[in-house]
């Protein structure tokens, strides 16, 4: 017998009993107790204060650059439903009698085009070379896949005797990166080589003109010079200056700078022609896991479950302008552009989801499900973007301008 209370897990979007003695319902009879029925009613969470602006005395300074950074608390949006975990490793065996989400994502504005498969261990990086019809991926299980973007086919596959902790690619160059070394190709004169001086798993590679940065396990950060004359490239510099591991770098700004992320909660900003530390950066209170220029905007993104939007001050130096906070630590940033042209912000979260929000608004845009974290994003053309989880497996998604139609499975 179904009881005339409302069901105060229903009311919260969390009720998992099969037949809850309570309503499901606004209590007017019309509820049936049913738990199952109550996950996919409209539940509205109350929003969350803006924090873009740090303190009133600043408010009035810093106001012009700031307004676009404010959640839109106006527009409500329906409440995530809990996917089946046992649908998410292909074994629920309730199937359309299960109670929980049976899709890899929910949305009605994109959609999983195809997964591939081939890798079995965290996918650590996706890479879409310009000029090329190949997608790379790298793993922890020591091996480089080259996918035919066409045919969604696994074209090739290089063993490494190590890990891949990252790639990058930089006109006809591939940097692969290994433990206590690099290994480098050109396909252009299909030359290869291999740089030695990391200590450690390289996690990070970024390239600026002639030189080449890596960013280590050891918390320093390698630099080499190319030399046209010999197609090599040369040990140019050590930066030392973060205590744990480097996770990221990016170069960017209206002044090209190098910026690196740590697991020593800290973020660096180094002069690209004295190689030499100008800004540190310790808003976060702990690990630095990923950066990500958007126009004139430094994001970031850390395990203590924040990500931040950094504007330059007068005086050259960064300042958070918008905190946006997560219920879980951010592992990843990734900008994509939907269908339409909107700008869009894909976080990999330490749920197992990504969440995706419109840019500048953090509007919220839908949420992908993995069986394991979410290590590797990457943007492709045509509406396209990529996702690579702890467990290997590699799915490619698609925006669609079709508003009206399910896109969740």
């Amino acid at each position: 017998m179904v009881k005339k209370e409302i069901c105060k897990y229903w009311q919260k979007g969390c009720c998992n009993r099969h037949l809850c003695p309570f309503l499901h319902g606004d209590g007017d009879g019309d509820g049936d107790g049913d738990g199952g029925e109550g996950r996919n009613v409209n539940v509205n969470p109350k929003p969350k204060p803006n924090v873009w602006v740090r303190d009133k005395e600043e408010k009035k300074e810093t106001q012009s650059m700031c307004m676009v950074w404010r959640r839109n608390e106006e527009k409500e949006m329906e409440r995530c439903p809990c996917p089946c975990k046992y649908f998410l490793v292909g074994k629920c065996k309730y199937g359309d009698r299960c109670r929980y989400l049976h899709a890899w994502s929910w949305s009605t504005d994109f959609s999983l085009l195809t997964p591939l498969h081939g890798h079995h261990k965290a996918i650590t990086a996706i890479l879409l070379p310009s000029a090329s019809d190949e997608l790379i991926s790298s793993s922890e299980d020591g091996t480089l896949k080259f996918w035919n973007c066409h045919t969604g086919e696994c074209i090739s596959t290089r063993n490494f005797d190590s890990e891949i902790g990252c790639i990058m690619s930089d006109g006809p160059w591939l940097f692969v990166g290994l433990r206590n070394s690099i290994k480098v190709y050109n396909f252009e004169n299909n030359t290869q080589f291999t740089l030695l001086g990391p200590a450690g798993l390289v996690y990070a590679l970024a390239a600026h003109h002639d030189m080449l940065f890596a960013g280590t396990q050891s918390g320093q950060i390698h630099v080499w010079r190319f030399s046209p004359e010999n197609n090599q490239f040369y040990p140019a510099a050590s930066l030392t200056g973060h205590s744990d591991v480097v996770r990221s770098l990016i170069i960017g700004g209206a002044t090209p700078t190098l910026y690196s992320s740590s697991q020593d909660n800290s973020i660096k900003a180094w002069d690209l022609t004295t190689l030499e530390s100008v800004h540190t950066l310790s808003d976060h209170t702990d690990a630095v896991m990923s950066l990500l220029f958007w126009g004139q905007f430094l994001l970031s993104c850390s395990l203590d479950k924040t990500v931040k939007v950094w504007a330059k001050k007068d005086n050259g130096a960064l300042e958070v302008i918008y905190t946006h906070t997560e219920e879980h630590g951010v592992l990843a940033l990734q900008g994509t552009i939907d269908a339409t042209g909107q700008s869009v912000l894909c976080c990999s979260v330490n749920d197992h989801t990504v969440r995706l929000y419109n840019l500048p608004s953090f509007e919220r845009r839908g949420r992908i499900f993995a069986k394991k974290e979410v290590r590797a994003l990457q943007t492709g053309p045509s509406a396209l973007f990529f996702t690579g989880d702890g467990t290997g497996d590699l799915k490619v998604w698609k925006w669609s301008t079709d508003k009206g139609c399910n896109m969740q499975c």
